[in-house]
């Protein structure tokens, strides 16, 4: 019997079983609470980054607004 073939029906599978494994322990790993505590101050960051960007893109409008009012 030739172990060549045999080596490549194996592989395969063995990529698939390994792959199973990998998504059992990311989703299901220590720490998942601090996985989301992390993402919840990710997240405030990111809201607060947002609504700064906010005001000062209101404050450009109103600022371009007056500059073609008195350029008129």
């Amino acid at each position: 019997m030739e172990w060549s073939w045999l080596l490549v029906l194996v592989c395969p599978l063995m990529m698939i079983f390994m792959m199973f494994g990998m998504k059992g322990t990311h989703a299901h790993g220590h720490g998942h609470g601090r996985g989301q505590a992390l993402h919840s101050n990710v997240d405030q960051g990111v809201q607060q980054q947002l609504s700064e960007l906010r005001e000062q893109n209101e404050q450009l409008r109103k600022e371009v607004d007056k500059l073609s009012r008195n350029s008129m």
